[in-house]
Parts: structure tokens; C-alpha cells; sequence
């Protein structure tokens, strides 16, 4: 008797693919149905709006090259890694693995493929962040410090998107096995996407939360100590310092669920609990809408930027001049403002 309010409570939120008599609880149909209509508008308006302003403002800095700052290399590489996931954000949001409405079905080699492109595309993303805050912190402690330098944050882009790419290779090989068949002896032993899972856990979110967090602390610490004359020696505009954090905020926050809901997948399976209907049911609910959150960031950052950055609209002006342009050449006073 002790027994039957957890079994009831468990056959209440267990949200597996099936019940005990081959159909889905009532609970599970209206939180499947409420998350696909959640997807279905994220990818009706969330993806042309990440498509929209990523793209200006990869296009608006690029075609400012020679004003931008250490701040605009790292968002137009956040932007590059948006338009990546805005594009991705259909056959994940929508596809046969998130919602049993899905218009269409993918093989397994497309699906390790859209998740490997995901995982590089959130690894850039977070590591462009942290290494963003850090940056900030050495140009405010050590301004005009040519350690955060335009021409180097550059290369520390590139960078990240090698090792983005070399990170991705490792969480490649499990997933690849878990899909392979047993029978082939080099995957024979690598079959777990538990383990590539805790990998871009420790790796995708450990590390640059950590470094995040330390890059905020000690940025607080130096404006705690900042004088009248520390601001008239080419400091950043506090509208830099509001964007930072707004932008370092709303990553931490959209990432971290997706990235707790691995992790929880992985301790749940480390302790033997991986068909249990009501546990597994819970962590695919809570990764679906994990998921979603994290495809919301393709199209909540850009607009961060769109709205907190002054030069902006500047650069949004001399790209249009140029557009007007055409092929045509321009005079040549059009070409200095611009």
C-alpha cells in the first residue's frame, strides 16, 4: 500500500514513448503537443529573425572592417555560429527525434551529422563568450593592451572554430558506434552516447562557465576600482560593460538546461536507470525543451546587439550605401563615408 501513490505519481508524469498498455498518458500527448507548438513558432519566428539579423550583422561589420572592435569580431563569429543554428533549428525542432508529428524522417548518418553541427555550433558560441569576457577584462585592466587587439581576436576566432571541430571529432566516433553495428569490432566498445554526452558537458559547458564567472568577478573588481582618471585614458563605454553582461547572461541562461539535461541523461544511466519509462520520459521532455531554449539564442543575441550596440546603426547605414551601389562604381565622397 506504501507503494501505490509512487506508482501512481510516476505513471502520472512518465512521458516515454509508451505506457504499459501501448499508448501515450493524456499528461504526455499535451506536453508533446504544447512543446511541438512551442518548436513550430520558434521555427516560424525565431529562425527568420536569428536568419534576418545574424546576417546583418555579420554583413553591417564586415563591411566596416576597419571599425571594428575586439567586441564586433567576437559577436560576428557568435553571429556565424547563429546562422549555423537558425538553419539547424528545423530538422531538430521539428524532426522525428523531437516531435512524433514530423513531416519527414532522417537516416542516422543525418542525424549524427545535424548533432555534430549543433555541438559545433554551441561550443563557438560559449567559447566565444568567455573568451569575449576575459578579453573585456584585459582592455579594461591594461587598456589599448595589444593582447585583445582586433587582429588577434581574429585568430583566437579562428581558433575556436578548429577546436570546436577537433572537440566535436571525439563526440563523433561515439555516436557514429552507437549508430554502427555490433558486429564491428573497433565500435564494439565505443557504443554509448553517454560518453560523448559527459564529454561536451565537461568540455561545452564546464569550462568556459567556469571561465565566464571568473572573467565577470574580476571585471566587478576592477570597476570597483576605477578613478575619474582611469575614464579619460580610453576605457570602454559602460554600453559596452551592459552588453557584456546581458550578452554573458542570456548565453549562461538559454545553455545551461540543455546542457544540465545531458548531464542528467548521463548520471541516470551511470546508476542503472535507463529504461525506466518515468526517468527516461522526463529527461526527453526536459531535452526537447532544453533544445529549444538553445535555438532561441540564434535569434536573442543579434537582437542584443542590434539594440545595446551604439555603432550599430552606423555600420547598418554605410552597408545600405553600399548596397545602393550595386555594381555601379560609387562617387567617390560616397566611398569615404562609407
Amino acid at each position: 500500500m506504501l507503494h501505490k501513490p509512487q506508482e501512481s505519481r510516476a505513471a502520472m508524469w512518465s512521458c516515454g514513448p509508451l505506457n504499459s498498455t501501448g499508448a501515450e498518458e493524456p499528461l504526455c500527448q499535451d506536453l508533446h503537443r504544447g512543446l511541438w507548438v512551442l518548436s513550430l513558432l520558434s521555427v516560424v519566428v525565431g529562425v527568420p529573425v536569428g536568419l534576418g539579423y545574424n546576417a546583418l550583422l555579420v554583413l553591417a561589420n564586415l563591411s566596416s572592417t576597419r571599425s571594428m572592435t575586439m567586441l564586433d569580431v567576437y559577436f560576428v563569429n557568435m553571429a556565424t555560429a547563429g546562422l549555423v543554428l537558425a538553419m539547424l533549428a528545423p530538422a531538430h525542432l521539428l524532426g522525428p527525434s523531437h516531435s512524433g508529428w514530423a513531416p519527414w524522417s532522417l537516416s542516422s548518418e543525418a542525424q549524427v551529422t545535424l548533432l555534430i553541427l549543433f555541438h559545433v555550433a554551441a561550443l563557438v558560441t560559449m567559447y566565444s563568450t568567455a573568451l569575449l569576457s576575459l578579453d573585456y577584462y584585459i582592455e579594461r585592466a591594461v587598456p589599448h593592451s595589444s593582447v585583445a587587439s582586433v587582429y588577434n581576436t581574429r585568430h583566437v576566432c579562428g581558433f575556436v572554430w578548429g577546436g570546436a571541430l577537433l572537440t566535436s571529432f571525439s563526440s563523433l566516433l561515439f555516436y557514429v558506434c552507437s549508430y554502427a553495428s555490433s558486429h564491428a569490432v573497433e565500435c564494439a566498445e565505443m557504443q554509448s552516447t553517454e560518453a560523448a554526452d559527459a564529454i561536451l558537458v565537461l568540455i561545452g559547458y564546464v569550462v568556459p562557465s567556469l571561465a565566464m564567472l571568473y572573467a565577470l568577478a574580476l571585471i566587478s573588481h576592477v570597476r570597483k576600482e576605477d578613478t575619474p582618471l582611469d575614464q579619460d585614458v580610453g576605457r570602454l563605454d559602460p554600453a559596452v560593460h551592459r552588453l557584456l553582461v546581458a550578452t554573458v547572461c542570456t548565453q549562461f541562461g538559454l545553455w545551461t538546461p540543455y546542457y544540465l539535461s545531458l548531464l542528467g541523461h548521463t548520471v541516470l544511466v551511470s546508476r542503472g536507470r535507463p529504461t525506466d519509462g518515468h526517468y527516461l520520459g522526463v529527461l526527453h521532455v526536459a531535452r526537447d525543451l532544453s533544445k529549444f531554449l538553445a535555438f532561441s539564442s540564434s535569434s536573442v543575441t543579434p537582437l542584443l546587439y542590434r539594440y545595446m550596440d551604439k555603432t550599430f546603426p552606423a555600420k547598418l547605414q554605410r552597408l545600405t550605401k553600399k548596397v545602393h551601389c550595386g555594381c555601379q562604381r560609387c562617387s567617390s565622397g560616397a566611398m569615404e563615408q562609407a
